[in-house]
């Protein structure tokens, strides 16, 4: 039926919405639209209608922005079971929006009319990652925000950090030679963190079960060039991930073997 559409209803909605109204309902003639949005999470859902009546609707979640190019920074310090979040505002908008948690699913909003760049935020949960972003607004009423809101900061913390509940995945061994190999693996995932993830530790043990030193990387390599391998010798690579209170368990890697002739 197509051909005899005669334009499209689209809602956007903010997440989370702590206001009572209803979602901002935009008729359509055209199939595209050009939104003003900050960072906030936004559930947007379209769809058409003819003589007849309207279709089903189709939703769709705005993805997350990388925001790397925001003008203010936000400080998050610990104040007993408390979170004290801090910003100092470039200019003074009638007042701030700020929105926290672990998810689009696990989102908070709240008002914030007084210009003294602070507020305290509590019931968190340990090893959970959380989002905190800061929006400015000369509007504060709730249906304006999407077209006023602007982002000032975003930040991510840990209310406590644990350590890694695994060790990196897939770890696998390429290019042996006769004293050196390749090592990879995928990084450890964000839910399985719990905590900011400051690097990897990699060390090796032969047959004899001498161990090597251990080597520590930084938490974006995914790789490691072994060398100083004794040829024809089997061997078994160690890698755990380390956060800031401490390391997670040895992901351990199939044995590989040293070849006796070959390549250096």
């Amino acid at each position: 039926q197509s051909e005899n559409i005669l334009g499209y209803f689209f809602n956007v909605e903010r997440i989370p919405n702590s206001c009572s109204d209803s979602p901002n309902r935009i008729f359509l003639k055209d199939r595209k639209i050009l939104l003003n949005i900050s960072t906030a999470y936004y559930r947007v859902n379209i769809s058409a209608y003819n003589e007849a009546g309207e279709s089903p609707q189709a939703l769709y979640i705005v993805p997350e922005f990388s925001a790397t190019d925001l003008p203010g920074q936000i400080h998050v310090k610990h104040q007993g079971t408390n979170a004290v979040v801090t910003w100092t505002p470039e200019f003074n908008p009638k007042c701030f929006v700020v929105d926290w948690g672990t998810g689009k699913e696990d989102m908070h909003m709240k008002i914030i009319t007084t210009a003294t760049g602070n507020f305290m935020l509590d019931n968190f949960q340990p090893y959970k990652l959380y989002k905190i972003m800061v929006h400015a607004s000369d509007v504060c009423q709730c249906e304006s925000f999407i077209r006023h809101e602007k982002t000032f900061g975003v930040t991510r913390f840990y209310f406590m950090e644990g350590v890694p509940r695994t060790g990196p995945t897939n770890v696998t061994i390429l290019n042996i030679t006769k004293h050196s190999a390749l090592v990879k693996w995928n990084e450890i995932a964000v839910e399985d963190r719990l905590g900011f993830l400051r690097g990897y530790r990699i060390s090796y043990i032969d047959s004899a079960r001498k161990k090597s030193l251990a080597v520590t990387l930084n938490s974006s390599t995914t790789s490691y060039h072994l060398t100083g391998l004794k040829e024809k010798t089997i061997y078994r690579v160690q890698i755990s991930g380390f956060t800031g209170a401490g390391e997670g368990p040895l992901t351990l890697s199939q044995p590989f073997s040293t070849p006796k002739y070959g390549t250096v």
